[in-house]
């Protein structure tokens, strides 16, 4: 891809630094990790100093001070080696620190931004419930106000870093006669899953922040990819929040997560796609080295033929990932675009992974290969922040929106 009309140089160089961590630091532990369902915490401080978890945020708070584009290179590239660590990234950020970024008081944003943004700590978003999980506005989590502060009872399912996350934006109910104007989001705070093994890392907890009664992380998941991600549930019990812990206006949750979604449809497209150039790379070269029938198996069309229609759907994908970004970065609206990317990118992630095992034949059915791992790495996109199914539903609200326009 002639990518000049989205790339400049600070671009190439953020894109460099990545993929030369993501192939010397990550790919070596990659498939054990995967294996033993482990939390990457080593490679998570290395992010951390190395900017990672704080790609767009300001300097000042403890950022990259890097633009949209630069943030979606850093998942986009992390993705081709390792889905989980793309994904650590992605959730951290858009999902965790975004929103008290955009919606935050001031207090807020000088309370945990710069403990978010350097990653000293990791943050998450609790949205999903056992019975809201396409049905976003079907939230039964409750925030009742009493004596100046809220009382949250209910649980979250399928959060990223609900277990070793400390920082969490999350959504209750505050008035139910309002339906979705009824959902107010809070920030919550809690100790990681292991304070000990944090305290000696030097990352993942801060004595600064006030675990709150009653808020606690429930069963870790176990998964079928992502498998060096942290998913676990949220659990509420009569969990005293402060009022000042209200984020942005009380009735305006569903709006402002609405919004954090839109952006983070941009950042699954790019972990989808980087895990289908991934595969595409490591079918490629696979092809050229394994002989059969006394040649490299390159030569014969039913394995060229799909290395062509990978490479010119990812080619596809690309332009659609950075035009989506180009426009978000610009402050234009691109809710109709982010979910073009993420369904394109999210269901050519799945083709792309299936046909590259299929070039390495039998060996790409076992964990000898990294192949294997990608395909269970990308069925999820297809599911998270937002199934192909909503996705089509939001694009052609947008279609019929732009012809009653």
């Amino acid at each position: 891809m002639d990518d000049s009309q989205y790339f400049d140089d600070q671009h190439h160089a953020v894109r460099e630094m990545v993929r030369a961590f993501a192939q010397d630091e990550v790919q070596p532990v990659a498939a054990r990790l995967d294996e033993e369902s482990r939390f990457p915490w080593e490679n998570v401080k290395r992010m951390g100093e190395l900017g990672l978890l704080g790609v767009p945020w300001p300097e000042e708070v403890g950022g990259a001070g890097l633009d949209l584009t630069s943030y979606i290179i850093a998942i986009y590239e992390m993705a081709k080696v390792d889905a989980s660590h793309a994904i650590t990234i992605s959730a951290h950020t858009t999902l965790g620190t975004s929103p008290i970024f955009h919606f935050g008081t001031e207090a807020q944003k000088a309370a945990y931004l710069p403990l978010l943004a350097s990653g000293k700590v990791l943050g998450g978003f609790g949205l999903t419930e056992p019975d809201a999980g396409s049905d976003a506005g079907g939230t039964r989590t409750t925030a009742v106000r009493k004596n100046g502060h809220y009382v949250l009872n209910g649980a979250k399912r399928f959060i990223t870093h609900g277990s070793v996350g400390e920082v969490f934006v999350v959504t209750a109910v505050t008035d139910p006669s309002k339906g979705t104007k009824g959902i107010s989001s809070f920030i919550l705070t809690k100790e990681t899953c292991d304070v000990a093994q944090a305290r000696a890392l030097g990352v993942g907890h801060d004595d600064s922040i006030t675990p709150l009664p009653g808020f606690r992380a429930g069963k870790k998941e176990d998964k079928l990819g992502w498998r060096a991600s942290d998913t676990s549930e949220l659990i509420f019990e009569d969990v005293e929040v402060p009022a000042e812990n209200l984020l942005g206006e009380e009735g305006l949750g569903f709006v402002n997560f609405m919004r954090t979604l839109d952006a983070g449809r941009i950042g699954i497209a790019a972990l989808s796609l980087g895990l289908a150039e991934g595969a595409f790379e490591a079918a490629l070269k696979y092809s050229t080295e394994r002989k059969q029938f006394g040649q490299a198996i390159v030569n014969f069309q039913g394995v060229s033929f799909p290395l062509a229609d990978m490479a010119t759907e990812i080619e596809a994908g690309k332009h659609l990932l950075y035009a989506a970004t180009k426009l978000a970065q610009a402050g234009r609206p691109f809710g109709k675009e982010a979910a073009m990317a993420k369904l394109f990118c999210s269901e050519l992630s799945m083709r792309a992974t299936i046909k590259s095992i299929q070039i390495h034949g039998g060996y790409g059915y076992t964990k000898d290969y990294p192949v294997e791992r990608m395909m269970r790495d990308a069925k999820i996109c297809e599911i998270g922040e937002g199934t192909s199914e909503v996705q089509r539903l939001v694009i052609a609200r947008h279609l019929l929106k732009e012809l009653a326009d």
